[in-house]
């Protein structure tokens, strides 16, 4: 099951992280995903590496959607809070009777 089309009223920018290279980090093209939801709320994660950081956005989207860590994510896009956030996680959540989404968390 997924997340119903009028629970998801946002947009967002992606440019997905690619790697690292000589010069840093390499990000793709920008993807641009219609069905969203951005919410702006404060919270303490766990990075990848197992640090703690606060992440300012929580976003959620449809579980087809491939979002690495480390990629950039324009979230209010034409708002004056209009932002580039990193993701510092993104989580699956896929259960056959409740709503299947991808969560991320942004700095």
């Amino acid at each position: 099951m997924q997340i119903p089309a009028v629970l998801l009223p946002h947009t967002i920018t992606v440019r997905p992280y690619l790697g690292t290279g000589p010069y840093g980090d390499i990000h793709g093209d920008p993807v641009v995903i219609r069905r969203t939801f951005v919410e702006d709320r404060r919270r303490l994660v766990r990075s990848t590496s197992g640090e703690e950081v606060v992440s300012e956005t929580t976003v959620r989207t449809r579980p087809s959607e491939h979002i690495p860590v480390g990629s950039l994510v324009t979230v209010w896009a034409g708002t004056p809070q209009q932002r580039i956030a990193l993701v510092i996680t993104t989580n699956l959540f896929d259960h056959p009777s409740s709503w299947s989404h991808v969560e991320l968390s942004l700095t």
